[in-house]
């Protein structure tokens, strides 16, 4: 009976080793990998075979001065454009992409600068646009305007933020816009959130309140890649970075690794590349 008892606690031991081995397996694949990408306009070389990964819950921070390459490699990422060559992988997939509407489908949301959003709707519209909750039956499903605005209030009140789901966003402050925006991504429970210049034009506390909602999506397992000029944000907020200039990328190192000094001359070409 003992031999039989031993023999049963080995075999648990060896599932359980297992599962544990495959958890971690699990975690390791990256929600996004991109392998030797680039896009061209013609005879203009726009992004030259870049390659790099993320991993859930992490935050890169995209630099390099203007015409380096940034939003148009974000852009395929979101569906706005297809890659001249190289191959996009979400979560160990293919990611092929004609259109931005299969990115959200795939769990891609990006933030624009400008935010996109509609200034005469209320916060709560602006969440649900294009995902609205409907009510009652067939042809006479109506707008559920009450669910609606407690959702949305619920994700602003996980974001801490001020922002009221019955107010107008003509209304609101930078950082207000920016949290409707953000809200948006967590309502369609995003899986990588592309940030651009979220911080560009707010003042101070706003930029705060902007930085504290990138953290609260990488608590939450939100991948978050943020293109910003703002090194003391990037600094703040994540992991890595990764430095373009002339469509090439020149750096991908953890931010405990490099500098603020550092990253200024890979942008300008004092560094060559690191």
């Amino acid at each position: 009976m003992l031999r039989a008892l031993a023999g049963r606690n080995w075999r648990v031991k060896l599932r359980l080793e297992i599962r544990s081995r495959l958890s971690e397996a699990r975690q390791l694949v990256a929600v996004l990998e991109l392998t030797n990408i680039s896009k061209h306009f013609g005879a203009i070389q726009a992004v030259n075979d870049v390659s790099f990964s993320l991993e859930a819950g992490e935050v890169v921070g995209l630099m390099g001065d203007n015409g380096a390459g940034k939003s148009t490699l974000v852009k395929m990422i979101a569906g706005n454009f297809r890659p001249s060559h190289g191959t996009m992988r979400l979560d160990d997939q293919d990611l092929v992409l004609h259109r931005p509407v299969e990115a959200r489908q795939r769990g891609i949301e990006i933030v624009h600068q400008d935010l996109a959003l509609c200034n005469n709707l209320t916060a709560a519209a602006n969440v649900f646009l294009g995902r609205e909750i409907r009510s009652g039956f067939g042809p006479l499903r109506i707008l559920d305007y009450k669910s609606m605005y407690k959702r949305a209030g619920e994700i602003f009140k996980e974001l801490k933020s001020e922002t009221r789901p019955r107010d107008l966003v003509k209304q609101m402050s930078g950082g207000q816009r920016q949290a409707v925006a953000i809200a948006r991504t967590m309502l369609a429970e995003a899986k990588l959130v592309l940030m651009d210049e979220p911080t560009a034009a707010i003042s101070v506390r706003q930029v705060a309140e902007v930085l504290a909602h990138i953290r609260q999506l990488r608590d939450r397992g939100i991948a978050v890649i943020l293109i910003s000029h703002r090194m003391p944000d990037v600094f703040s907020v994540a992991d890595r970075v990764i430095v373009m200039r002339r469509g090439r990328k020149v750096a991908d190192k953890p931010i405990a690794a490099s500098s603020p000094e550092e990253v200024t001359g890979l942008i300008t070409g004092a560094i060559e590349q690191v």
